[in-house]
């Protein structure tokens, strides 16, 4: 572990103090945990950003496209109406 010094608003030290306190933990390992936490959500967002890129479909369509209308059917609800 390394030690670091943050500087941060006397309003935000106040929450901190007191968001530590209530977690039963100190100032230090709060601010810790919350990095740690950030740290992991953005790796995984990077990841499954990645592996969006990536996709490729699952095969390929030699056909036309559907109509808007082919799509939702609407010829077929038209005539029930």
């Amino acid at each position: 572990m390394r030690n670091v010094t943050v500087t941060m608003e006397d309003a935000v030290a106040d929450w901190a103090r007191m968001e530590a306190a209530r977690r039963n933990t100190s100032v230090s390992r709060l601010i810790g945990e919350m990095l740690a936490d950030k740290m992991r959500h953005d790796d995984a967002y990077e990841r499954a950003m990645r592996e969006a890129l990536e996709f490729k479909s699952f095969g390929e369509s030699s056909g036309r496209y559907l109509s808007r209308d082919e799509i939702y059917d609407r010829s077929a609800r038209r005539a029930e109406g």
